[in-house]
Order: C-alpha cells, then sequence, then structure tokens
C-alpha cells in the first residue's frame, strides 16, 4: 500500500476558496470513478496556507492507472483549471505505508 500526497501551498488570503474549490474536485474525481481512499488536509501549524490531498493506493501501478482515468477526462481538466490559480506552488509525496 502506498500513500500519495500533493501538497499545494496557497496564496495567501485564498484559503477558503480554494478549500471550496478542492471540494468540488474531490467530488468529481469520486464521480469520475476515482478507485482510492482520500482525505483533505489543511494546515494548523507549520506552512501556512497549505492544502494536501491525500490518496491511498495499492501501488504505484494502481497510482498510476487511477490517475490517468482522472487526468484524461476533459471534466478534471476543466476543474483544475478553476484550482490552479489560488496555488502558488504543489509538491508530490508518495510513502510506503509499513504499518
Amino acid at each position: 500500500m502506498i500513500v500519495v500526497r500533493n501538497l499545494f501551498r496557497i496564496k495567501f488570503g485564498q484559503s477558503k476558496p480554494a478549500v471550496a474549490a478542492f471540494k468540488e474536485g474531490r467530488a468529481l474525481i469520486k464521480k469520475l470513478g476515482l478507485n482510492a481512499e482520500s482525505r483533505l488536509l489543511t494546515d494548523l501549524v507549520g506552512t501556512s496556507y497549505t492544502i494536501v490531498h491525500e490518496l491511498q493506493f495499492e501501488g504505484l501501478a494502481a497510482f498510476e492507472l487511477e490517475m490517468r482515468k482522472v487526468t484524461s477526462s476533459a471534466e478534471w481538466r476543466a476543474w483544475y483549471e478553476t484550482f490552479i490559480p489560488y496555488a502558488e506552488s504543489g509538491s508530490r509525496e508518495i510513502f510506503n505505508i509499513v504499518e
């Protein structure tokens, strides 16, 4: 099992609308059939104005397959264009779950 964390640094003063937009995005990826556990996290301490979209997959192959399914959708690409203006930067972390 792996955990994929997509981290977005949000522009000052844009956290609330960015979170609202990302909630719409999460609903969309579920509608598009993403087969993964998903959580949306916001900063409490540390780097301010951070949103983390955390996903859990069986492995890297499942991650690639599921993301290709979602990101190839015109509907997802249109939504993503509405989210981009809120973000200053983004990064991705991928971890093994070793419980």
